[in-house]
């Protein structure tokens, strides 16, 4: 369990979802909080390639896999 609290301007890992013929695979980006609902769900800035897209409602998930969620950059 991480001892991170989300708040606005904080940067996080996006999952994005990947295309069902499998054109883009599901992929770590990089987002920044926007919005703190509450310590498990924030609201996003996803920096991609193709542009920036603002996803609400999004969970923070300890499972770095999880598309469609967003989790604290691994520490290198």
């Amino acid at each position: 369990m991480t001892d991170q609290v989300p708040s606005v301007g904080r940067v996080v890992h996006y999952v994005s979802y990947g295309t069902p013929g499998g054109e883009y695979p599901s992929t770590c980006r990089a987002a920044m909080v926007t919005e703190v609902e509450n310590p498990k769900v924030v609201s996003l800035a996803v920096l991609n390639p193709e542009g920036v897209f603002f996803n609400r409602h999004v969970h923070l998930s300890e499972d770095e896999a999880q598309e469609g969620t967003c989790h604290w950059p691994e520490r290198v």
